[in-house]
């Protein structure tokens, strides 16, 4: 089917313009939530999201592994939201994880997907440098990785203050 990339900074709506792009496709709907609860108040976001969703939405937690993931629930009549690409990034990098590789097999995986996919993820390049290497190389990191997902979407959003940008497609 076709994959549908969503960027935009904190709380700009691009959770909610998502997930009504798969609601609103008809078809069965699956979330794979890449975040861990490294804390009380992050537990409390995840349920909340959860809460959000609601029943008609089969949720699948993968911190690490999204490409294997995506590969095993694939399947046509499905839409598959990813929410987020920058808590997976921030995952890879905490695990040490071969960032330039799992990078790669999400991005070859995508064209063969037969569900639709919509992915979010936060676009953090548009502030001043980092003041720290980490920093700096998550930066870098979530920007090489958004160039690849881009080139593989056939629809990229920009929101910003709820609205959509249409940027691709």
């Amino acid at each position: 089917m076709t994959t549908t990339f969503i960027l935009g900074g904190a709380r700009s709506g691009k959770s909610r313009f998502a997930e009504n792009l798969v609601i609103t496709s008809g078809l069965e709907r699956h979330y794979v939530a890449t975040g861990r609860a490294w804390d009380d108040e992050m537990q409390a976001r995840i349920d909340q999201h959860r809460a959000d969703r609601g029943p008609a939405w089969t949720t699948h937690e993968e911190p690490l592994d999204l490409a294997e993931r995506l590969a095993a629930i694939d399947g046509e009549g499905r839409a598959v939201l990813v929410d987020c690409l920058t808590l997976w990034l921030t995952n890879l990098m905490m695990e040490g994880g071969d960032i330039a590789a799992r990078s790669a097999a999400l991005a070859a995986f995508l064209p063969r997907a037969k569900a639709r996919l919509v992915i979010v993820s936060n676009e953090v390049g548009l502030g001043i440098v980092p003041e720290n290497r980490m920093a700096r190389e998550f930066r870098d990191h979530a920007g090489r990785l958004h160039q690849m997902i881009a080139a593989q979407a056939a629809d990229v959003y920009f929101i910003a203050a709820g609205l959509p940008l249409k940027m691709k497609g």
